[in-house]
């Protein structure tokens, strides 16, 4: 699969550098990361979240856990995981779990943990599971310069 049409045009209406980095099929933000050899603290995941206002975007290293908490009080909301189906309703042209962190372009608010942001690069998945996205540290900050920011995960241990 060639990247999500979604992505593929913000990467071109940002003018973003990026290259592709094809990988083994994987199912988890940390198996991708070990196929694709990448740090898992360069690995962006995004997790889409909701409540009764509409869909955010939590965009962390995949490296690390969402710290539910700090997600709400960031944003003032009382927000919860979206369901698989919902996913799919907004993630057309992505495969489930292979969600790009560029969620502004599909129409909502989208949060990048600053440990992401403090990244020499970043990968990300492309919108299937054996495609990552691979730029600078950045670039990452320029694509997402729309996005709010803040400390709302934790590392894994």
């Amino acid at each position: 699969m060639a990247l999500a049409s979604t992505l593929a045009n913000c990467l071109s209406s940002k003018n973003t550098r990026y290259d592709i980095i094809r990988h083994p099929y994987t199912l988890s933000s940390m198996a991708t990361a070990e196929a694709a050899h990448v740090p898992g603290d360069r690995l962006a995941k995004t997790l889409l979240l909701e409540d009764d206002r509409g869909y955010v975007a939590a965009v962390i290293p995949s490296s690390h856990h969402l710290q539910m908490a700090a997600i709400c009080e960031q944003t003032g909301r009382n927000l919860v995981l979206a369901h698989e189906d919902e996913i799919r309703e907004i993630f057309k042209d992505c495969d489930l779990g292979a969600i790009p962190p560029v969620a502004m372009a599909y129409g909502m608010q989208t949060y990048v943990d600053d440990s992401l942001m403090q990244q020499p690069e970043v990968y990300f998945e492309g919108g299937d599971h054996q495609d990552l996205v691979h730029m600078s540290g950045d670039q990452f900050a320029q694509l997402m310069s729309d996005a709010g920011h803040g400390q709302f995960s934790r590392r894994m241990m």
